[in-house]
């Protein structure tokens, strides 16, 4: 069996009480051991994060072990007080919490976005801007070539040490 990953985005609208439909193919990706569970959180680039219970699991662990660290402090507090655990009711609907809702800036119109081992949910207005700047401006376009080519050199690099530890 392949390993799971997100991708794809849809635009949905708010209901009037904050609620969204999740499409079908990402709480299939979010169902682990039979339950339907996860966690929402602020993101990064002015996002939420959708993130399955294993992977915040994985990520309080190693959290922990520097949870008096002074440095990482406001960091825990933000992260923490803002991560909301959630499901979806029986039609696939998530209630986006009020003050997560507040901090991206989202009015009734949302972006989600499967990205990798992660769901981002963006404001429909800022995620299209950020496309936009990518595409149609020339120092966005030299920005989004940049970006693949570190990506994808990311491969290389994977490749390359596999073979050198054959």
């Amino acid at each position: 069996m392949q390993p799971f990953f997100f991708s794809g985005s849809v635009d949905v609208k708010l209901d009037d009480k904050n609620r969204f439909v999740l499409p079908q193919s990402m709480r299939y990706g979010l169902v682990e051991e039979g339950v339907l569970e996860f966690s929402i959180c602020l993101g990064l680039g002015g996002c939420l994060a959708i993130y399955r219970s294993s992977d915040i699991r994985k990520i309080v662990e190693k959290f922990r072990k520097n949870l008096h660290v002074a440095k990482f402090q406001k960091f825990f507090t933000l992260f923490f007080s803002t991560l909301h655990h959630a499901s979806c009711d029986k039609i696939g609907r998530v209630i986006l919490p009020a003050k997560l809702k507040e901090a991206v800036k989202i009015k009734k119109e949302i972006v989600i976005a499967g990205v990798v081992n992660k769901i981002e949910i963006w404001a429909k207005d800022i995620y299209d801007l950020y496309l936009k700047d990518l595409i149609e401006k020339r120092e966005g376009m030299e920005n989004l070539q940049k970006m693949t080519e570190e990506a994808f050199s990311l491969l290389v690099e994977d490749d390359a040490t596999q073979t050198s530890s054959s």
